[in-house]
Order: C-alpha cells, then structure tokens, then sequence
C-alpha cells in the first residue's frame, strides 16, 4: 500500500533555497542587536487583491481585530504567485503555492523579536491537495486524481529545520477496494492522538467525471501510524455522506479526544448531487477505531440547510458554517451558527452581514480561535468591502471589528514574537 522512495528528495529539494540563520532577509536583524523585551504578538492576515485578478495574496499585520482598518495597498508582503493555502504550527506561518499540477513554492514567516514578520525558508515543493501540523511536522500529500495512475505521495516537513525528512507512496486504488476501481481522494488531514486519520471519497478519476463517484453514501477514514505512515484500518459508516468536502476540513478532535466528523452531503454522480443521506455530524470516541452511535442530523435542526464548513472552538462548542440550498459540492457557506457538539444544538449567530449579502468567507482551517476559546475571528467579504466579524460563543452574536481595504480575507492566525 505504501512504497518509499528517494524521487521525493532528488524532486523537492532541487532549487532549495533555504534561509534560516542568514543576515539579509526581509526584515531581520543584521546587526545582531538585542531584541526587543517589549515586544508584542501579531495578528496576521492574508488578503487577495480585489483591483485585479490573476494577482498574489499580501500578508499583513495587526495589533488588533476589534477595529480599525488595513490596506492592501502598499502595505503587506506580497506572495510569490496566486492561489495561495497557510498553516500556522509551531509558532511558524507557512504559505504554500497551489501550482495547479506545477511544483509550488513554500515559504515560512516567523516573528521576529522587533515583532516584524519575517521570513526564514523559501523552498519549491510538490503541489499537494491536503496538509496538516501532526506532532512538529506539517504532513503534505499529493492526491491524483487519475484512475490510471491511482498513486498519492506523502511529504513530512520539519516545522523546526523547515526541512523535508520523509517520503512515500499510497495506492488509493488499494486503499479504496471498490468493485468498479474508484480512487480514494483524501478531504483533509487530521491528527487524533498519536495517529493520522485521513478521511476519504472514492472518485471514479475518469470518464469525464473526475470527482464523480457511484458511492454516494457513505463515510470513510483511513487510519495511518505516525510517523511511519502505516495503514492500520479503515473506518467506514453509511449513516452520512463522506466527511468534509474538497480541500474542506471536516474531521475535529474535542478535549477529551473524541473526533467529531463533519458531513456536507454532496457528493455527485455525472455532475448531480446524488447522496441520499443528510449534512449530519457523527463520533469516534477517544481510543476506538469505529464511529459510535452519536449522530446530529444537521439538516433537521437547521430547517434544511447544510453544513458548508466549521471550526471547533472548545468545550465541545464549534461554529458551523451553513448554506440552505445545495447547488454543488463547492459552494461557500453564508449562514452561521454555535454548535453546542454535546448537546445537539444550533444557535444562530446574530450580527453577521445578510447571507445574500455575502460573497466569500474564510475557510474553517483559517479561521482563528481566540487563546481563552470565547471568541471566533472569522474573514467576510461582501460587495461593500472585507471584514473580520468577531463572533462571541457565549451569546451566539457577532461584531464587525478590522476592516481589510481592498483585499478578499482568505486567513487569519496569530504569531508570537520568537525566542
């Protein structure tokens, strides 16, 4: 199932450029001068141009997201080509370059003890489908999506050396034993305990219908070691449609290390929607490798609309992120709710703009979590502008706090100054 190799490296570190340590990065400290004991933590925000497409994400900075106003304009540190994805572990902000098939860049920031964002590593890679910080890596994979050449590569990133340590292979034909030969397509990447769960749809990876698949209704996960990326089982449940959604995180871990899975419902057969089975949420008690007997039909509580995306919090509390008419299997969601995971309640949350109002909002990964949990930072852009709604999960309500001039939010996180 799983074969390693050493194409990986002889692909990933050619051009490496690696620049940890050196003096004349963007916004370093040549002179070796003694850093700041005032310093601070910053917010940082990704934003996409809106004056012209085709263009790069800027990455900019703030001390505070209740109010006040950033640009995009002049402002910020330009990225190194569009379609950009982040992930922010260990202190460091990775941005890593959808190369839509090429090689992509991956750059790392961190903060600097004058609280300036810095980089210090700037590498190509792979371009992968799906990432995830798992222990003091960042775990990358590169999915295909051909039948005829059904093979997913594996990339271990150490976020310490920004360096790659390990390689491999998976057969998600293999993995997906179905009778007409659909491919796994792994959602996302998450890390429950010790191990690696990679939630899964099967995609016929042909026939003119890629992301189709004759299999709409049912949930799969695959269990891997770590970090030796061994499978270990398969979990499989028919109560739900596969968990999360393309490039979609849909699998959290609560405190007590319960892995709640996260079901939109839309798969799709030759372009229709084709599952039978409604957005509902589903458990795999701490411990187990099967789901339980927890099910929260989505749809039912929400008076039919599904669950697009979401973001735990804490306390078994996540913000979920709706939509009420299913179109495809890529809408974003426009409507949003406290979801209390052990209760199974919905509160809607009151003060963001009009559903019909919205034209994009930050992916759940992207989304930041205040340190105490009672607050969610969540990017909106309608036509009048981006902003970040600072949603209260108490009360279920939310405020319009920083404005982002001139820019779509497509990520929000927080740095502290390094040691």
């Amino acid at each position: 199932m799983i074969k390693k190799s050493t194409y990986f490296f002889s692909l990933l570190f050619a051009g490496t450029s690696l620049l940890i340590g050196c003096s004349d990065d963007d916004s370093g400290n040549p002179d070796g001068e003694t850093e700041n004991p005032d310093a601070t933590s910053k917010y940082i925000i990704t934003a996409t141009p809106t004056a012209s497409e085709g263009v790069a994400d800027y990455i900019l900075t703030a001390d505070d997201l209740s109010q006040g106003s950033i640009t995009t304009e002049g402002n910020g540190i330009e990225q190194d080509g569009t379609y950009r994805y982040y992930l922010t572990t260990n202190n460091k902000f990775f941005s890593l370059l959808y190369g839509q098939g090429n090689p992509g860049a991956v750059t790392t920031y961190e903060l600097s003890g004058e609280s300036t964002l810095e980089k210090i590593s700037d590498f190509q890679s792979e371009t992968v489908q799906a990432f995830g910080a798992v222990n003091d890596d960042v775990l990358m994979i590169k999915i295909s999506r051909s039948a005829e050449s059904p093979i997913a590569y594996w990339y271990q990133l150490d976020t310490e050396t920004s360096q790659f340590t390990t390689e491999g292979q998976i057969n998600t034909q293999e993995l997906a034993n179905k009778e007409n030969d659909e491919i796994a397509f792994f959602s996302w990447i998450t890390q429950v305990g010790d191990k690696v769960y990679l939630p899964y749809f099967t995609v016929k990876g042909c026939c003119n219908d890629t992301f189709g698949t004759e299999y709409p209704n049912e949930a799969n996960i695959a269990v891997y070691s770590y970090p030796e990326m061994e499978l270990e089982t398969v979990i499989h449940d028919d109560r739900t449609s596969y968990i999360g959604r393309y490039f979609d995180n849909g699998l959290s871990v609560d405190e007590n290390g319960d892995a709640y899975a996260f079901s939109a419902a839309v798969a799709t057969t030759n372009g229709e929607l084709t599952s039978t089975k409604p957005s509902a949420i589903t458990r795999i008690k701490s411990g187990t490798t099967a789901f339980d007997d927890y099910y929260f039909d989505i749809e039912a509580a929400a008076g039919g609309a599904y669950i697009a995306d979401h973001k735990y919090v804490g306390n078994g509390k996540a913000i979920g992120i709706l939509r009420d008419e299913k179109t495809s299997a890529y809408e974003t969601g426009n409507l949003f709710y406290v979801i209390d995971l052990y209760n199974k309640t919905l509160t809607f949350v009151s003060g963001m703009p009009a559903a019909d109002a919205i034209l994009n909002v930050t992916k759940g990964m992207d989304i930041l979590v205040s340190e105490d949990k009672s607050t969610v930072h969540v990017g909106v852009t309608t036509e009048t502008g981006s902003a970040i709604y600072n949603i209260d999960v108490a009360s279920a309500t939310a405020t319009k706090g920083l404005e982002v001039n001139g820019g779509v939010i497509t990520a929000i996180s927080k740095l502290d100054p390094a040691e």
